[in-house]
């Protein structure tokens, strides 16, 4: 860092040894082919450009902060809890609007994600000799990670114990069925019907569905549209006897299938206004 002046909040990393202080002016001889990056940060947009020309002509990318042209690079806003790590960017678009988002994701994300993840990483190998298959294992993790006293487990020891006890547990699998209807507004469905749509493995959907709800499920989740109720029926049967979580997307108010419904809840949109 090269500045005649810092921040105190960058002299107590300096402190630290965390950066390394260069206190004078900038000068074009600092640059060398020894960098791989270089950002120009200070309030006077000359001198800003004038160490993008000297970086560009050493071969070195450079970042002109809120300069978009003069960009060779972005730094993404980063959450960090350990092994997990979030990259949020509007690629120079509008850091504001990065920094509320950013914000509104650390107010949701728990602090014991660091530990969650040390544990889960410790465990890859040997729960293998418990559950041999794929879905085995990512059923048991779904749940270990749903468990209560795992959300606020604030060491080891609480984790292991409760991966003892799960794994012990009869798994055996239940098809289970969720009916959600789709609008106009994407937003306006509710949280409960977003945790179901992230739980199930086939999403089916009439063929109007609006791609931006289908798009909400699972990653890994199979996808499927059908034109009828017989169809959906026959994909619905199929589905329980593959003992699979499904998720069926249909238009709000809609009666068509009432009787594949039986006594089942259906998720409604939330009211715009």
């Amino acid at each position: 860092m090269i500045s005649p002046q810092v921040a105190p909040a960058l002299q107590a990393w300096i402190e630290q040894g965390k950066c390394h202080w260069i206190q004078h002016f900038y000068s074009s001889h600092w640059l060398d082919k020894r960098y791989v990056q270089v950002w120009a940060t200070t309030d006077n947009p000359e001198l800003n450009h004038q160490v993008y020309k000297d970086a560009k002509e050493q071969g070195i990318l450079v970042n002109v902060v809120d300069d978009q042209p003069y960009c060779d690079f972005i730094t993404p806003s980063m959450i960090e809890r350990g092994r997990i790590q979030l990259a949020i960017s509007s690629g120079g678009a509008s850091p504001v609007l990065i920094r509320n988002i950013r914000e509104t994701l650390e107010a949701v994300l728990a602090q014991n994600l660091a530990l969650l993840a040390d544990f889960g990483a410790s465990k890859r190998n040997s729960i293998k000799d418990f559950l041999p298959s794929v879905d085995l294992r990512r059923q048991f993790w779904e749940r270990f990670f749903a468990h209560p006293e795992v959300k606020n487990a604030q060491d080891r020891e609480s984790l292991e114990r409760i991966y003892i006890h799960l794994l012990t547990q009869s798994t055996d699998k239940v098809s289970a069925t969720t009916w959600i209807e789709f609008g106009a507004d994407v937003e306006l469905l509710s949280l409960k019907a977003l945790r179901y749509m992230q739980q199930a493995e086939l999403m089916l959907h009439t063929q109007d569905c609006p791609f931006v709800f289908v798009d909400l499920c699972r990653r890994d989740a199979q996808r499927q549209s059908f034109n009828s109720s017989v169809e959906l029926s026959t994909l619905l049967l199929q589905a329980q006897q593959e003992t699979q979580n499904v998720c069926v997307l249909i238009p709000a108010g809609s009666s068509e299938y009432a009787l594949l419904q039986g006594k089942a809840t259906v998720l409604k949109m939330a009211q715009q206004g």
